[in-house]
């Protein structure tokens, strides 16, 4: 007697082997799905507070590929804004400012040698580093004597110290805060001291 064996069995083993492997990489996928699934949702609800803290500066001393990395990031949070929406706060941050100068001067050298009220004008530029909008800050100026002690401190909300015209043109400066990387100069008069010899400028968040 002779005879063949069925294809069969070999069939039906190759069926066997092949199952678990496609259930395998099907669950990769599925895995694969979720965790990118959980990362937009995850950015999504953290984004308030991880976008601040992953923020480079922009005035030149953030390395060039975190600054080209989180551009690639903002360009990802706005796709998943547009579609899922977003509350968008700006930080209030004063290591995002830099004040790039500061100069005081008489508001009238003449007038200044016949009052004994000695008026001034600060004058002073400064910039929002961070590359994200950032709340305005209160402006601080404190006045020195000769041996740098504070003899008087002036402090000056957004509405007080940011030109007149620049709120004009940002009338919701309040809310949506300053734009990154904007310069702002303003001119703030202040009276001296007769024993004022010095002053520093800072910024502050009440």
């Amino acid at each position: 007697m002779h005879g063949t064996l069925s294809k069969d069995k070999d069939v039906s083993k190759t069926t066997l082997l092949d199952t678990p492997a496609q259930k395998k990489r099907v669950k990769l996928a599925l895995l694969g799905c979720f965790f990118v699934l959980l990362l937009v949702f995850g950015e999504h609800l953290a984004r308030n507070s991880l976008l601040p803290a992953l923020a480079p500066r922009v005035d030149g001393t953030s390395n060039a590929f975190l600054v080209n990395s989180f551009t690639v990031l903002q360009n990802f949070d706005e796709k998943i804004c547009r579609a899922l929406g977003c509350v968008n706060r700006p930080v209030s941050d004063f290591a995002a400012w830099k004040i790039t100068s500061a100069a005081l001067s008489p508001e009238n050298a003449r007038e200044g040698l016949k009052s004994g009220a000695n008026q001034s004008i600060l004058q002073v530029e400064i910039q929002n580093r961070l590359a994200l909008s950032v709340l305005a800050p209160n402006l601080e100026i404190s006045l020195t004597d000769a041996e740098e002690a504070e003899i008087k401190s002036l402090q000056f909300s957004p509405k007080e110290w940011l030109p007149t015209a620049w709120q004009e043109s940002h009338p919701d400066f309040l809310r949506i805060g300053i734009a990154s990387g904007e310069q702002i100069q303003t001119s703030l008069a202040i009276q001296l001291p007769q024993n004022a010899a010095g002053y520093r400028v800072r910024v502050v968040y009440p």
